[in-house]
């Protein structure tokens, strides 16, 4: 996957989402240490909610956010959840797939959100990808 200018697996431009992403990031590993690979994504949502809730993050489970086209609201679509101003997409599955970062990025650019964890719990090892839109605003901005 190849990176864009507007659209990114990191900043470039150094905005600081170190602190909220690496603590949503803390709870995934814990959930992961603690029930390892082999369920079915319901399975880690539920755990990450609580384990979320545990450490005092507020976090909207499957969460609704607006999609614009070119600054109109046309649809909304489900996200796993919305922690603050980053939305979280979780996967269980062997291995990312490259749906998972368009879908993942698709929903970054298209509902304005400025950051986005992508985290698999069935790999062996926890898998986490943060994905930035440059362009984003918070969707809840005009």
């Amino acid at each position: 996957m190849t990176d864009t200018p507007a659209l990114r697996h990191g900043s470039a431009k150094g905005y600081d989402f170190g602190a909220l992403t690496e603590r949503i990031i803390g709870a995934a590993i814990e959930v992961h240490k603690e029930l390892g690979p082999g369920f079915q994504e319901v399975v880690y949502q539920r755990a990450l909610d609580l384990e979320l809730k545990a450490r005092g993050i507020e976090a909207s489970r499957e969460e609704k956010i607006p999609v614009f086209y070119k600054g109109a609201h046309i649809d909304t679509r489900r996200v796993d959840f919305v922690v603050e101003d980053c939305i979280v997409e979780i996967k269980a599955r062997s291995a990312f797939l490259p749906e998972d970062f368009i879908q993942t990025l698709s929903y970054l650019k298209a509902s304005r959100f400025r950051i986005a964890l992508l985290i698999n719990f069935g790999a062996e090892k926890l898998e986490v990808k943060r994905l930035v839109n440059e362009r984003g605003k918070h969707a809840h901005m005009p």
